[in-house]
Protein backbone atom coordinates (compact mmCIF):
# COMPACT_ATOMS: atom_id res chain seq x y z
CA UNK A 1 0.00 0.00 0.00
CA UNK A 2 1.27 3.47 -0.92
CA UNK A 3 0.80 6.27 1.58
CA UNK A 4 1.75 9.93 1.58
CA UNK A 5 2.75 11.69 4.78
CA UNK A 6 2.92 15.48 4.97
CA UNK A 7 4.00 17.70 7.85
CA UNK A 8 3.05 21.38 7.50
CA UNK A 9 5.42 23.38 9.69
CA UNK A 10 5.86 27.08 10.23
CA UNK A 11 8.86 27.22 7.85
CA UNK A 12 8.84 24.08 5.72
CA UNK A 13 6.29 21.60 4.44
CA UNK A 14 7.81 18.11 4.30
CA UNK A 15 6.32 15.26 2.29
CA UNK A 16 7.21 11.59 1.86
CA UNK A 17 5.85 8.70 -0.16
CA UNK A 18 6.04 5.29 1.48
CA UNK A 19 5.38 2.07 -0.42
CA UNK A 20 5.97 -1.50 0.75
CA UNK A 21 7.37 -0.27 4.06
CA UNK A 22 10.10 1.96 2.62
CA UNK A 23 10.53 5.63 1.76
CA UNK A 24 10.25 5.97 -2.04
CA UNK A 25 10.58 9.77 -2.23
CA UNK A 26 10.95 12.72 0.12
CA UNK A 27 10.85 16.49 -0.47
CA UNK A 28 10.98 19.77 1.44
CA UNK A 29 9.10 22.85 0.25
CA UNK A 30 8.45 26.27 1.72
CA UNK A 31 5.28 26.64 3.79
CA UNK A 32 2.90 29.19 2.30
CA UNK A 33 0.56 31.56 4.08
CA UNK A 34 -2.46 29.82 2.59
CA UNK A 35 -2.65 26.12 3.37
CA UNK A 36 -3.79 25.05 -0.09
CA UNK A 37 -0.86 26.17 -2.25
CA UNK A 38 1.84 24.94 0.14
CA UNK A 39 0.42 21.43 0.34
CA UNK A 40 -0.26 21.40 -3.39
CA UNK A 41 3.35 22.39 -4.11
CA UNK A 42 4.64 19.66 -1.80
CA UNK A 43 2.43 17.03 -3.44
CA UNK A 44 3.53 18.09 -6.93
CA UNK A 45 7.22 17.96 -6.02
CA UNK A 46 6.76 14.62 -4.29
CA UNK A 47 4.99 12.94 -7.22
CA UNK A 48 7.64 14.25 -9.62
CA UNK A 49 10.39 12.94 -7.34
CA UNK A 50 8.69 9.55 -7.15
CA UNK A 51 8.61 9.23 -10.94
CA UNK A 52 6.55 6.35 -12.23
CA UNK A 53 6.19 4.47 -8.97
CA UNK A 54 3.45 4.91 -8.06
CA UNK A 55 0.95 7.05 -9.96
CA UNK A 56 -1.20 9.54 -8.07
CA UNK A 57 -4.32 7.40 -8.51
CA UNK A 58 -2.68 4.46 -6.71
CA UNK A 59 -2.19 6.39 -3.43
CA UNK A 60 -4.29 4.68 -0.78
CA UNK A 61 -4.09 7.26 2.03
CA UNK A 62 -2.81 10.78 2.70
CA UNK A 63 -1.91 11.74 6.28
CA UNK A 64 -1.17 15.35 7.20
CA UNK A 65 0.30 16.78 10.37
CA UNK A 66 -0.01 20.51 10.94
CA UNK A 67 0.91 23.19 13.47
CA UNK A 68 -1.98 25.28 12.12
CA UNK A 69 -4.20 24.96 15.20
CA UNK A 70 -1.44 25.52 17.76
CA UNK A 71 -0.21 28.55 15.82
CA UNK A 72 -3.74 29.93 15.67
CA UNK A 73 -3.97 29.94 19.48
CA UNK A 74 -0.46 31.29 19.97
CA UNK A 75 -0.93 34.03 17.37
CA UNK A 76 -4.58 34.77 18.30
CA UNK A 77 -5.84 34.45 14.72
CA UNK A 78 -8.58 32.50 12.96
CA UNK A 79 -10.42 31.82 16.21
CA UNK A 80 -14.20 31.76 16.72
CA UNK A 81 -16.26 33.43 19.43
CA UNK A 82 -17.47 30.80 21.90
CA UNK A 83 -20.44 30.65 24.23
CA UNK A 84 -19.47 28.95 27.50
CA UNK A 85 -22.09 27.03 29.47
CA UNK A 86 -21.02 25.72 32.87
CA UNK A 87 -23.24 23.41 34.90
CA UNK A 88 -22.27 23.61 38.58
CA UNK A 89 -23.99 26.33 40.57
CA UNK A 90 -24.09 27.06 43.44
CA UNK A 91 -20.49 25.82 43.55
CA UNK A 92 -17.54 27.52 41.76
CA UNK A 93 -19.40 30.77 41.07
CA UNK A 94 -16.30 32.78 41.99
CA UNK A 95 -14.20 31.36 39.12
CA UNK A 96 -16.19 31.85 35.90
CA UNK A 97 -15.10 30.56 32.49
CA UNK A 98 -12.06 32.34 30.96
CA UNK A 99 -10.95 33.50 34.44
CA UNK A 100 -7.35 32.33 33.96
CA UNK A 101 -6.95 33.12 30.24
CA UNK A 102 -4.52 35.75 28.95
CA UNK A 103 -6.52 38.93 28.46
CA UNK A 104 -5.76 39.31 24.75
CA UNK A 105 -6.82 35.74 23.96
CA UNK A 106 -9.98 35.98 26.08
CA UNK A 107 -11.00 39.14 24.21
CA UNK A 108 -10.83 37.20 20.94
CA UNK A 109 -12.62 34.02 22.06
CA UNK A 110 -15.01 34.94 24.86
CA UNK A 111 -18.58 35.32 23.69
CA UNK A 112 -21.41 34.78 26.13
CA UNK A 113 -20.91 33.06 29.50
CA UNK A 114 -23.65 31.21 31.38
CA UNK A 115 -23.49 29.35 34.67
CA UNK A 116 -26.46 27.23 35.74
CA UNK A 117 -27.31 24.91 38.61
CA UNK A 118 -26.47 21.22 38.39
CA UNK A 119 -23.42 18.99 38.32
CA UNK A 120 -22.28 16.22 40.64
CA UNK A 121 -20.33 15.71 43.84
CA UNK A 122 -16.95 13.96 43.85
CA UNK A 123 -18.69 10.68 44.72
CA UNK A 124 -21.17 10.85 41.84
CA UNK A 125 -24.18 12.15 43.77
CA UNK A 126 -26.09 15.07 42.20
CA UNK A 127 -24.86 18.40 43.53
CA UNK A 128 -28.27 20.01 42.97
CA UNK A 129 -31.00 19.25 40.41
CA UNK A 130 -30.13 20.28 36.85
CA UNK A 131 -31.74 23.63 35.98
CA UNK A 132 -33.14 22.77 32.56
CA UNK A 133 -35.12 26.02 32.34
CA UNK A 134 -31.95 28.09 32.76
CA UNK A 135 -30.17 26.00 30.11
CA UNK A 136 -33.00 26.52 27.62
CA UNK A 137 -33.02 30.26 28.34
CA UNK A 138 -29.24 30.37 27.80
CA UNK A 139 -29.62 28.42 24.56
CA UNK A 140 -32.15 30.93 23.22
CA UNK A 141 -29.92 33.86 24.12
CA UNK A 142 -27.00 32.14 22.36
CA UNK A 143 -29.15 31.64 19.27
CA UNK A 144 -30.15 35.32 19.31
CA UNK A 145 -26.51 36.40 19.58
CA UNK A 146 -25.50 34.56 16.41
CA UNK A 147 -22.74 32.56 18.13
CA UNK A 148 -22.49 29.10 16.57
CA UNK A 149 -19.82 27.46 18.73
CA UNK A 150 -20.63 26.31 22.27
CA UNK A 151 -18.58 24.62 25.00
CA UNK A 152 -20.37 22.77 27.81
CA UNK A 153 -18.70 21.88 31.10
CA UNK A 154 -20.24 20.22 34.14
CA UNK A 155 -18.76 19.62 37.57
CA UNK A 156 -17.20 16.13 37.76
CA UNK A 157 -18.49 15.21 34.28
CA UNK A 158 -15.69 12.62 33.74
CA UNK A 159 -17.42 10.76 36.57
CA UNK A 160 -21.03 11.44 35.55
CA UNK A 161 -21.56 12.91 32.08
CA UNK A 162 -25.38 12.96 31.88
CA UNK A 163 -25.70 16.67 32.71
CA UNK A 164 -23.48 17.63 29.79
CA UNK A 165 -25.35 15.26 27.48
CA UNK A 166 -28.75 16.66 28.48
CA UNK A 167 -27.52 20.24 28.15
CA UNK A 168 -26.23 19.44 24.67
CA UNK A 169 -29.62 18.06 23.68
CA UNK A 170 -31.38 21.24 24.79
CA UNK A 171 -28.79 23.41 23.04
CA UNK A 172 -29.20 21.43 19.82
CA UNK A 173 -32.96 21.98 19.92
CA UNK A 174 -32.66 25.74 20.40
CA UNK A 175 -29.51 26.46 18.33
CA UNK A 176 -29.75 24.30 15.20
CA UNK A 177 -26.53 24.25 13.23
CA UNK A 178 -24.31 25.16 16.19
CA UNK A 179 -21.31 22.97 17.05
CA UNK A 180 -21.22 21.77 20.65
CA UNK A 181 -18.12 20.60 22.52
CA UNK A 182 -18.57 18.54 25.69
CA UNK A 183 -15.70 18.74 28.16
CA UNK A 184 -15.89 15.13 29.37
CA UNK A 185 -14.99 13.92 25.85
CA UNK A 186 -11.65 15.75 25.99
CA UNK A 187 -10.38 16.53 29.48
CA UNK A 188 -9.85 14.97 32.87
CA UNK A 189 -10.71 15.73 36.48
CA UNK A 190 -9.96 19.41 37.16
CA UNK A 191 -12.79 21.77 36.31
CA UNK A 192 -10.95 24.82 34.96
CA UNK A 193 -8.36 22.85 32.97
CA UNK A 194 -11.03 20.62 31.42
CA UNK A 195 -13.23 23.62 30.64
CA UNK A 196 -10.26 25.37 29.02
CA UNK A 197 -9.70 22.41 26.70
CA UNK A 198 -13.36 22.47 25.68
CA UNK A 199 -13.25 26.23 25.04
CA UNK A 200 -10.08 25.93 22.94
CA UNK A 201 -11.59 23.09 20.95
CA UNK A 202 -14.77 25.07 20.33
CA UNK A 203 -12.96 28.19 19.12
CA UNK A 204 -10.93 26.13 16.61
CA UNK A 205 -13.68 24.10 14.95
CA UNK A 206 -14.44 26.58 12.17
CA UNK A 207 -10.72 26.83 11.37
CA UNK A 208 -10.50 23.03 11.41
CA UNK A 209 -13.29 22.73 8.87
CA UNK A 210 -11.66 25.34 6.63
CA UNK A 211 -8.24 23.70 6.97
CA UNK A 212 -9.38 20.16 6.19
CA UNK A 213 -11.38 21.45 3.22
CA UNK A 214 -8.22 23.14 1.92
CA UNK A 215 -6.28 19.90 2.34
CA UNK A 216 -8.93 17.96 0.43
CA UNK A 217 -8.90 20.56 -2.36
CA UNK A 218 -5.12 20.25 -2.59
CA UNK A 219 -5.43 16.47 -2.95
CA UNK A 220 -8.08 16.74 -5.65
CA UNK A 221 -6.15 19.37 -7.62
CA UNK A 222 -3.12 17.07 -7.46
CA UNK A 223 -5.12 14.21 -8.93
CA UNK A 224 -5.12 12.18 -5.71
CA UNK A 225 -8.34 10.39 -4.82
CA UNK A 226 -7.59 9.11 -1.32
CA UNK A 227 -9.01 9.50 2.19
CA UNK A 228 -7.55 12.26 4.34
CA UNK A 229 -6.33 11.71 7.89
CA UNK A 230 -4.74 14.17 10.33
CA UNK A 231 -2.14 13.29 12.94
CA UNK A 232 -2.84 13.45 16.67
CA UNK A 233 -0.54 14.28 19.55
CA UNK A 234 -0.32 10.67 20.73
CA UNK A 235 1.45 9.42 17.59
CA UNK A 236 -1.70 8.17 15.85
CA UNK A 237 -4.14 9.61 13.32
CA UNK A 238 -7.83 10.38 12.97
CA UNK A 239 -10.10 10.75 9.97
CA UNK A 240 -10.39 14.31 8.70
CA UNK A 241 -14.05 14.50 9.68
CA UNK A 242 -13.16 13.56 13.27
CA UNK A 243 -10.35 16.14 13.33
CA UNK A 244 -12.91 18.80 12.48
CA UNK A 245 -14.72 17.95 15.72
CA UNK A 246 -11.63 17.60 17.93
CA UNK A 247 -8.89 19.91 16.57
CA UNK A 248 -7.19 20.19 19.99
CA UNK A 249 -5.92 16.63 19.53
CA UNK A 250 -3.65 18.02 16.79
CA UNK A 251 -1.73 20.17 19.30
CA UNK A 252 1.98 19.14 19.44
CA UNK A 253 1.48 16.59 16.68
CA UNK A 254 4.59 17.82 14.80
CA UNK A 255 7.17 16.72 17.40
CA UNK A 256 5.13 13.56 17.97
CA UNK A 257 5.32 12.75 14.25
CA UNK A 258 9.08 13.15 14.41
CA UNK A 259 9.29 10.71 17.30
CA UNK A 260 7.19 8.12 15.52
CA UNK A 261 9.21 8.65 12.34
CA UNK A 262 12.45 8.22 14.27
CA UNK A 263 11.21 4.91 15.69
CA UNK A 264 10.23 3.67 12.22
CA UNK A 265 13.45 4.74 10.50
CA UNK A 266 15.72 3.38 13.22
CA UNK A 267 13.81 0.24 14.16
CA UNK A 268 14.07 1.23 17.83
CA UNK A 269 11.00 1.33 20.06
CA UNK A 270 12.55 2.91 23.17
CA UNK A 271 14.92 5.82 23.63
CA UNK A 272 15.26 9.58 23.61
CA UNK A 273 14.42 11.52 20.43
CA UNK A 274 15.94 14.93 19.74
CA UNK A 275 14.30 16.74 16.82
CA UNK A 276 16.34 19.80 15.83
CA UNK A 277 14.60 22.34 13.64
CA UNK A 278 15.44 25.86 12.62
CA UNK A 279 14.49 27.52 15.89
CA UNK A 280 14.17 24.90 18.63
CA UNK A 281 15.10 21.37 19.59
CA UNK A 282 12.22 19.21 20.80
CA UNK A 283 13.24 16.40 23.14
CA UNK A 284 10.91 13.53 23.96
CA UNK A 285 10.94 9.97 25.22
CA UNK A 286 9.87 6.95 23.16
CA UNK A 287 8.22 4.08 24.99
CA UNK A 288 7.08 1.12 22.97
CA UNK A 289 7.37 3.16 19.78
CA UNK A 290 5.05 5.93 21.04
CA UNK A 291 5.74 9.23 22.83
CA UNK A 292 5.60 9.27 26.60
CA UNK A 293 2.54 11.18 27.78
CA UNK A 294 2.71 14.22 30.04
CA UNK A 295 1.07 13.75 33.43
CA UNK A 296 1.08 17.41 34.46
CA UNK A 297 -0.92 20.37 33.23
CA UNK A 298 0.27 21.85 29.93
CA UNK A 299 -0.07 25.49 28.86
CA UNK A 300 -1.11 26.24 25.28
CA UNK A 301 -0.92 29.87 24.26
CA UNK A 302 -0.95 30.81 27.95
CA UNK A 303 -4.04 28.67 28.72
CA UNK A 304 -3.65 25.96 31.35
CA UNK A 305 -5.03 22.60 30.20
CA UNK A 306 -5.04 19.02 31.42
CA UNK A 307 -5.65 16.48 28.68
CA UNK A 308 -3.69 14.07 26.53
CA UNK A 309 -0.40 15.70 25.48
CA UNK A 310 3.10 14.32 24.80
CA UNK A 311 5.82 14.93 27.37
CA UNK A 312 8.15 17.30 25.51
CA UNK A 313 10.95 19.69 26.33
CA UNK A 314 11.75 22.47 23.86
CA UNK A 315 15.04 24.33 24.08
CA UNK A 316 16.16 27.37 22.09
CA UNK A 317 18.69 25.64 19.87
CA UNK A 318 18.21 25.12 16.15
CA UNK A 319 19.98 25.56 12.85
CA UNK A 320 19.08 29.25 12.73
CA UNK A 321 19.89 30.02 16.38
CA UNK A 322 21.78 33.30 16.69
CA UNK A 323 25.13 33.38 18.50
CA UNK A 324 26.55 36.64 19.86
CA UNK A 325 29.82 37.95 18.44
CA UNK A 326 31.65 37.14 21.68
CA UNK A 327 30.13 33.64 21.83
CA UNK A 328 28.67 34.19 25.29
CA UNK A 329 25.04 34.03 24.20
CA UNK A 330 23.47 31.18 22.24
CA UNK A 331 19.82 31.81 21.34
CA UNK A 332 16.99 31.96 22.00
CA UNK A 333 16.55 34.21 18.95
CA UNK A 334 16.73 32.57 15.54
CA UNK A 335 16.90 33.73 11.93
CA UNK A 336 14.47 30.88 11.11
CA UNK A 337 13.56 30.61 7.42
CA UNK A 338 15.97 33.47 6.62
CA UNK A 339 18.97 31.23 7.28
CA UNK A 340 20.16 31.22 3.66
CA UNK A 341 20.24 35.01 3.57
CA UNK A 342 21.27 35.90 7.14
CA UNK A 343 23.89 33.27 8.12
CA UNK A 344 27.56 34.16 7.61
CA UNK A 345 28.19 31.07 5.49
CA UNK A 346 25.65 32.37 2.99
CA UNK A 347 27.01 35.91 2.91
CA UNK A 348 24.78 37.29 5.65
CA UNK A 349 25.66 39.28 8.76
CA UNK A 350 24.47 36.97 11.57
CA UNK A 351 26.50 34.26 13.27
CA UNK A 352 24.31 31.17 13.65
CA UNK A 353 24.58 27.64 14.98
CA UNK A 354 24.74 26.40 11.40
CA UNK A 355 27.84 28.57 10.81
CA UNK A 356 29.57 26.85 13.72
CA UNK A 357 28.69 23.43 12.30
CA UNK A 358 30.01 24.47 8.88
CA UNK A 359 33.23 25.76 10.47
CA UNK A 360 33.80 22.41 12.18
CA UNK A 361 33.16 20.49 8.97
CA UNK A 362 30.12 18.67 10.36
CA UNK A 363 28.04 19.86 7.41
CA UNK A 364 28.83 21.39 4.00
CA UNK A 365 26.58 24.40 3.46
CA UNK A 366 27.26 27.79 1.93
CA UNK A 367 30.86 29.00 1.67
CA UNK A 368 33.13 27.83 4.49
CA UNK A 369 35.76 30.43 3.57
CA UNK A 370 33.43 33.16 4.86
CA UNK A 371 34.03 31.74 8.36
CA UNK A 372 37.83 31.88 8.24
CA UNK A 373 37.90 34.72 10.79
CA UNK A 374 36.43 32.46 13.49
CA UNK A 375 39.26 31.08 15.63
CA UNK A 376 39.42 27.37 16.35
CA UNK A 377 39.11 28.07 20.07
CA UNK A 378 35.95 30.13 19.52
CA UNK A 379 34.39 27.43 17.33
CA UNK A 380 35.31 24.69 19.81
CA UNK A 381 33.83 26.61 22.73
CA UNK A 382 30.56 27.31 20.90
CA UNK A 383 30.33 23.67 19.80
CA UNK A 384 30.90 22.52 23.39
CA UNK A 385 28.21 24.83 24.77
CA UNK A 386 25.64 23.71 22.20
CA UNK A 387 26.45 20.10 23.04
CA UNK A 388 25.94 20.85 26.72
CA UNK A 389 22.49 22.31 25.96
CA UNK A 390 21.52 19.03 24.29
CA UNK A 391 22.99 16.96 27.14
CA UNK A 392 21.15 18.99 29.77
CA UNK A 393 17.88 18.58 27.90
CA UNK A 394 18.33 14.83 27.57
CA UNK A 395 19.14 14.54 31.26
CA UNK A 396 15.97 16.43 32.18
CA UNK A 397 13.80 14.08 30.09
CA UNK A 398 15.26 10.80 31.35
CA UNK A 399 13.44 9.01 34.14
CA UNK A 400 16.32 6.78 35.29
CA UNK A 401 20.11 6.73 35.25
CA UNK A 402 20.51 3.97 32.65
CA UNK A 403 21.96 4.98 29.29
CA UNK A 404 19.46 4.85 26.41
CA UNK A 405 19.80 5.34 22.64
CA UNK A 406 19.44 8.89 21.35
CA UNK A 407 17.75 9.23 17.96
CA UNK A 408 18.84 12.38 16.12
CA UNK A 409 16.32 13.74 13.60
CA UNK A 410 15.37 17.03 12.03
CA UNK A 411 17.04 19.30 9.52
CA UNK A 412 19.37 20.68 12.21
CA UNK A 413 20.37 17.34 13.74
CA UNK A 414 23.98 17.96 12.72
CA UNK A 415 24.15 20.10 15.87
CA UNK A 416 23.83 16.98 18.06
CA UNK A 417 27.28 15.72 19.14
CA UNK A 418 28.30 12.13 18.42
CA UNK A 419 28.63 11.51 22.14
CA UNK A 420 25.96 12.65 24.60
CA UNK A 421 26.13 12.01 28.34
CA UNK A 422 23.36 9.61 29.36
CA UNK A 423 23.00 8.20 25.83
CA UNK A 424 24.31 4.74 24.99
CA UNK A 425 24.68 5.82 21.35
CA UNK A 426 23.63 8.57 18.99
CA UNK A 427 21.63 7.04 16.14
CA UNK A 428 21.49 8.94 12.85
CA UNK A 429 19.04 7.64 10.27
CA UNK A 430 18.39 8.08 6.59
CA UNK A 431 15.69 10.64 5.79
CA UNK A 432 16.19 12.18 9.24
CA UNK A 433 15.30 15.65 7.92
CA UNK A 434 11.76 14.51 7.06
CA UNK A 435 11.18 12.19 10.02
CA UNK A 436 8.06 14.20 10.87
CA UNK A 437 6.45 13.39 7.51
CA UNK A 438 7.54 9.75 7.82
CA UNK A 439 5.87 9.57 11.22
CA UNK A 440 2.66 10.87 9.69
CA UNK A 441 2.77 8.38 6.82
CA UNK A 442 3.22 5.27 8.98
CA UNK A 443 0.81 6.19 11.79
CA UNK A 444 -2.13 4.04 12.83
CA UNK A 445 -5.59 5.02 14.06
CA UNK A 446 -6.34 5.08 17.77
CA UNK A 447 -9.19 5.33 20.23
CA UNK A 448 -8.70 6.31 23.87
CA UNK A 449 -10.82 6.40 27.00
CA UNK A 450 -9.81 8.07 30.27
CA UNK A 451 -12.75 7.81 32.65
CA UNK A 452 -13.74 7.28 36.28
CA UNK A 453 -16.07 4.36 37.02
CA UNK A 454 -18.04 3.78 40.23
CA UNK A 455 -20.49 1.12 41.36
CA UNK A 456 -19.15 -1.57 39.02
CA UNK A 457 -16.54 -4.28 39.38
CA UNK A 458 -13.02 -3.84 38.07
CA UNK A 459 -13.68 -6.32 35.26
CA UNK A 460 -16.83 -4.45 34.19
CA UNK A 461 -15.02 -1.11 34.27
CA UNK A 462 -12.19 -2.43 32.08
CA UNK A 463 -14.67 -4.04 29.69
CA UNK A 464 -16.70 -0.83 29.33
CA UNK A 465 -13.56 1.23 28.76
CA UNK A 466 -12.24 -1.16 26.11
CA UNK A 467 -15.61 -1.20 24.33
CA UNK A 468 -15.71 2.62 24.23
CA UNK A 469 -12.07 2.88 23.14
CA UNK A 470 -12.78 0.46 20.29
CA UNK A 471 -15.85 2.49 19.25
CA UNK A 472 -13.81 5.69 19.17
CA UNK A 473 -11.05 4.03 17.15
CA UNK A 474 -13.51 2.79 14.53
CA UNK A 475 -15.13 6.24 14.42
CA UNK A 476 -11.69 7.76 13.83
CA UNK A 477 -11.13 5.48 10.83
CA UNK A 478 -9.71 2.19 12.15
CA UNK A 479 -10.39 -1.23 10.69
CA UNK A 480 -12.31 -3.11 13.43
CA UNK A 481 -10.58 -6.38 12.54
CA UNK A 482 -7.13 -4.92 13.27
CA UNK A 483 -7.80 -3.37 16.68
CA UNK A 484 -5.35 -4.12 19.48
CA UNK A 485 -5.10 -2.79 23.03
CA UNK A 486 -1.70 -1.22 23.62
CA UNK A 487 -2.18 0.47 26.96
CA UNK A 488 -4.34 -0.14 30.03
CA UNK A 489 -4.11 1.90 33.22
CA UNK A 490 -6.25 1.01 36.22
CA UNK A 491 -5.97 3.19 39.33
CA UNK A 492 -8.26 2.60 42.35
CA UNK A 493 -9.49 5.87 43.91
CA UNK A 494 -9.63 5.34 47.65
CA UNK A 495 -11.25 8.73 48.39
CA UNK A 496 -14.33 7.88 46.33
CA UNK A 497 -17.00 5.37 47.44
CA UNK A 498 -18.42 2.56 45.34
CA UNK A 499 -15.20 0.78 44.32
CA UNK A 500 -14.24 3.83 42.23
CA UNK A 501 -11.33 3.62 39.82
CA UNK A 502 -9.83 5.63 37.00
CA UNK A 503 -9.43 3.52 33.87
CA UNK A 504 -7.44 4.57 30.85
CA UNK A 505 -7.44 2.37 27.74
CA UNK A 506 -5.83 3.03 24.37
CA UNK A 507 -6.41 0.91 21.29
CA UNK A 508 -4.85 1.18 17.84
CA UNK A 509 -5.67 -0.29 14.47
CA UNK A 510 -4.80 -0.06 10.81
CA UNK A 511 -6.53 2.43 8.54
CA UNK A 512 -9.83 1.03 7.35
CA UNK A 513 -9.67 -0.11 3.70
CA UNK A 514 -11.87 1.79 1.29
CA UNK A 515 -14.08 -1.19 0.49
CA UNK A 516 -14.61 -1.91 4.21
CA UNK A 517 -15.54 1.71 4.85
CA UNK A 518 -18.10 1.64 2.06
CA UNK A 519 -19.61 -1.61 3.33
CA UNK A 520 -20.06 -0.14 6.82
CA UNK A 521 -21.45 3.13 5.48
CA UNK A 522 -18.49 5.08 6.92
CA UNK A 523 -16.78 8.07 5.32
CA UNK A 524 -13.73 7.59 3.12
CA UNK A 525 -12.73 11.23 2.85
CA UNK A 526 -13.75 14.65 4.01
CA UNK A 527 -16.19 16.18 1.56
Amino acid sequence: MSRIGIDVGGTNTDAVLIADGRVVAAVKTATTEDVLSGVKNALGDLLRAAGEAPAARSIETVVIGTTHFTNAVVERRGLQKVAALRVGLPANAGLPPFIDWPRDLAEVVRGQVFMVAGGHEYDGRPLVPLDRTAIRDAARRIADSGITSIAVTSVFSPLRSENEAEAAQILAEETPGATITLSHELGRIGLLERENVALLNACLQALARKTTAAFVDALRQSGIDAPLYLTQNDGTIMHGSVAERYPVYCFASGPTNSMRGAAFLSGLADGIVVDVGGTTSDIGCLKGGFPREANAAVEIGGVRTLFRMPDLLSIGLGGGTEISADGRRIGPRSVGFRLTSKALAFGGDTLTATDIAVATGRIALGDRSRLAHLTSAFVAEATLRMGEMICDGVDRMKTDAADVPLLAVGGGSFLIPDRVAGASEVVRVEHHAVANAVGAAIAQVSGEVDQIFTGVTRADALDRAETEAARRAVEAGADPASLATIEVEDIPLSYLPGDARRVRVRMIGDIRPREAAAARGLPEAVS
